[in-house]
């Protein structure tokens, strides 16, 4: 039997602590019509769940944590208990797909069956209907998640952004003991290499891991976006076009994820003076996942990633100081070592009797933590449009979990020719979801047009458009 690791059973130990959270994260799959028969429909999406083990099994947990969750074959699994019908209200547009996608998201899946549910939305406006996936955190991450999810369309082999990623990265060069030598010289200098690599490789470590306790136990400025949260709640969705944002990456040599939370910045500085709070460089400590999954375990149901907690510049007001900020404090959490101190305390945290992490992880998740304001994670999507029952996949929209005092939640997803920006809020702490949704549309049109050389700066520092081009 699989055991869940200590990260994995985390999401279930920071969904314990709160009841007003569900730690389900989901994708809403919108289709051009007309919807198949929903029988035949539900016939082939029951055999292509239930192919995914993950989906057949339900947790296994022991008494006082003595031992960690496993997984164990449900010999009762029902898919008529998961797949479900739904259908919107006319008109049918985004306003009633996104406000139900919201009454779905915020319930939570019961534990005493397989954690997951897919739902058939009819009713969608210009013939279209929709696909919502839900799945617990504690099965996967965004970027398992997403192959998950291929698993419900045509031809299962989905080429995603991630390929490429894990590609591009240099694979570390495996530890092997040095060669034989019969001079004493050879061992001296095989001992030096060694020391250094695993010290260079300790400090780096040390030292990220004393950014991350300082970005948790430092509070952020106080504002509205930090507090405690209802259990209701509101979700928006915008997307923008990905070769508009690949123009922009170009053309001030920064990446797609640069891009996006600079998009981010912008508009939550706006809902901050529109709330009549100031900005400052303290206000938005952004809790950003990274993935240290490798391509060939990019389907393996389990979370693998690291975090890095950088301050979202939204105290600055002009658009390319904000992208070059971004980039800047980016690029040095990941050379402070965030990342690899996250991965090397999860992997030392599985090494460690489960009773003793678990009764740590259920202890931290309890206290009201004031250092992180909001979370934006970036999940490489599919990079060709997907289809289901020969119907094609037009939209793909994410959807990321809150919990732990986070009142705004955004998760960002590549499909096809789109970026997706996926974002749920507390109904009555953050009812400006839309607003924020807007704002980073208009962000990455003003950084599009500013990369066009569309828009100059005056002499007072403002941002005028010049007319022609």
């Amino acid at each position: 039997m699989e055991q869940l690791t200590t990260l994995d059973a985390g999401f279930l130990h920071a969904e314990d602590s709160d009841p007003h959270v569900s730690l389900a994260i989901g994708a809403i799959a919108v289709l051009a019509g007309p919807m198949p028969e929903f029988d035949s429909l539900v016939a082939d999406l029951t055999e292509r769940v239930m192919a995914v083990p993950r989906f057949r099994q339900i947790l296994r947990t022991h008494p006082l944590d003595l031992g960690a969750p496993e997984w164990v074959e449900d010999a009762g699994v029902d898919a008529s208990h998961h797949i479900r019908r739904a259908a919107l209200p006319r008109p049918g547009d985004d306003t009633a797909l996104f406000r139900w996608a919201a009454e779905v998201m915020e319930r939570r899946l019961d534990r005493d069956r397989p954690l997951w549910e897919c739902w058939v939305v009819d009713g969608l406006a210009h013939n279209r209907w929709a696909i919502l996936m839900k799945i617990h955190h504690c099965i996967a991450d965004g970027v398992a998640a997403t192959h998950l999810l291929a698993h419900l369309c045509d031809g299962h082999g989905t080429e995603t952004f991630a390929t490429a990623l894990s590609g591009a990265q240099p694979k570390p060069k495996p530890w092997r003991l040095p060669a034989l030598s019969l001079n004493p010289v050879d061992w001296m200098a095989s001992a030096w290499r060694t020391s250094r690599d695993v010290t260079t490789t300790a400090t780096q470590a040390l030292h990220g891991a004393v950014e991350i306790a300082g970005g948790l136990l430092r509070p952020a400025s106080p504002s509205s976006l930090t507090g405690p949260v209802t259990d209701m709640r509101r979700y928006a969705s915008v997307e923008v076009s990905l070769p508009d944002v690949h123009h922009i990456c170009e053309r001030f040599d920064v990446t797609v994820n640069d891009v996006a939370l600079a998009a981010i910045t912008d508009s939550f500085r706006t809902i901050l003076l529109r709330r009549g709070e100031n900005p400052g460089r303290t206000s938005l400590r952004t809790l950003v996942p990274v993935s240290v999954r490798s391509a060939d375990a990019a389907g393996e149901p389990d979370n693998r990633v690291s975090v890095m907690l950088p301050y979202l510049p939204v105290e600055k007001d002009d658009p390319i100081q904000q992208l070059q900020t971004v980039h800047a404090r980016l690029g040095k959490s990941k050379a402070s070592g965030q990342r690899e101190a996250g991965n090397l305390f999860v992997t030392a945290a599985n090494a460690i009797p489960f009773p003793l992490t678990a009764w740590a992880v259920r202890a931290l998740t309890r206290l009201p933590q004031r250092g992180i304001v909001t979370l934006a994670t970036n999940v490489p999507g599919p990079r060709k449009r997907m289809r289901l029952k020969g119907r094609e996949v037009i939209r793909l929209l994410p959807i990321p979990p809150l919990a732990l005092r986070l009142r705004t939640g955004i998760a960002i997803l590549s499909y096809a020719d789109h970026l997706s920006f996926g974002i749920i809020g507390d109904y009555d702490a953050a009812p400006d979801v839309n607003e924020l949704a807007d704002g980073i549309e208009r962000a990455v049109t003003r950084l599009a047009d500013l990369s066009n050389g569309h828009w100059r700066c005056t002499p007072v520092g403002t941002l005028a458009l010049v007319q022609g081009g």
